[in-house]
């Protein structure tokens, strides 16, 4: 069975256009899973039928952990699943969830398969993604090319829109509490590719990606965070060298950003105490 797993935070409208940009789900072999980070928001059970589960967290756990209470209850209930994790402002296009099945079928091997993402416009936003370990570069490339493979090796994938085939796991595969917000999908891939896991990304299938105004009101929290992951992930996946290089830039940068875009320089640097703090 395929189990469609997405975090609610103040997400009503958009989680809805999502359920409805998927095949009428009878006689289909799907669920829908709804980690509401919002307790209050008593919209969001306007959703709820057979085929549409919500699990209410009891404050906003942030992303990452969000997930994690939905990839328990469903490991629990399903060992060999397979989950596909999408963001609330996300949506289908089309979609046929055979062929999704097929492709596991025929790779076997793929643990955490990423999706290529477009712009409501037609524009590739996401089709992979690189580290250089060497350098601490976390880049985002097109990696498809004309011959249309119907899979490319990567580094990482976006938490955007990632299916995780369970049957390659021994025990449910969780992302790292230790994020609130950014850089935990990409925690997450380096983690299990450490671990041998096959990361990889397609164009079969994918999804559309309209970025919600939900982050965008709290700039400062956002990029605090942001800021956080980023240190953090340096940390783990880099040497010592590159981390420092990296952070003085980066401290530079925000305190010229203080005079030109307050929020966003104080959020920098507020994340990298973050870091200092919490490591």
């Amino acid at each position: 069975m395929i189990y469609f797993l997405t975090v609610n935070y103040y997400s009503t409208s958009l989680i809805a256009k999502l359920i409805g940009s998927l095949p009428n789900h009878k006689h289909l072999d799907f669920q829908f899973f709804i980690i509401n980070n919002s307790p209050d928001d008593d919209s969001i059970d306007n959703l709820k039928d057979d085929y549409v589960i919500i699990l209410n967290a009891a404050n906003n756990l942030g992303f990452g952990n969000a997930c994690n209470l939905g990839l328990k209850f469903i490991y629990t209930e399903d060992s060999q699943a397979i989950v596909w994790i999408i963001n609330p402002d996300a949506y289908f296009q089309e979609i046929n969830l055979e062929k999704v099945k097929l492709f596991f079928k025929s790779y076997p091997e793929i643990s955490i398969l990423g999706t290529i993402i477009n712009t409501p416009a037609g524009e590739i936003w996401f089709s992979g993604g690189y580290f250089n370990a060497k350098t601490g570069e976390i880049s985002t490339p097109n990696l498809f090319t004309e011959e249309n493979p119907d899979f490319v090796k990567c580094d990482w994938v976006t938490g955007c829109s990632f299916i995780i085939n369970f049957c390659n796991f021994r025990e449910c595969p969780l992302f790292d509490s230790a994020y609130f917000l950014y850089y935990e999908d990409f925690d997450f891939c380096q983690r299990y590719a450490h671990q041998g896991h096959l990361i990889a990304v397609t164009q079969k299938f994918g999804v559309i990606h309209q970025p919600s105004s939900i982050t965008n009101k709290y700039v400062f929290r956002k990029i605090t965070n942001s800021t956080y992951g980023y240190l953090l992930s340096l940390d783990r996946y880099t040497n010592k060298l590159v981390l420092i290089l990296r952070l003085i830039r980066l401290i530079f940068y925000a305190l010229a950003l203080i005079f030109i875009k307050p929020q966003i320089g104080l959020g920098k640097i507020y994340g990298v105490f973050l870091y200092w703090w919490k490591t």
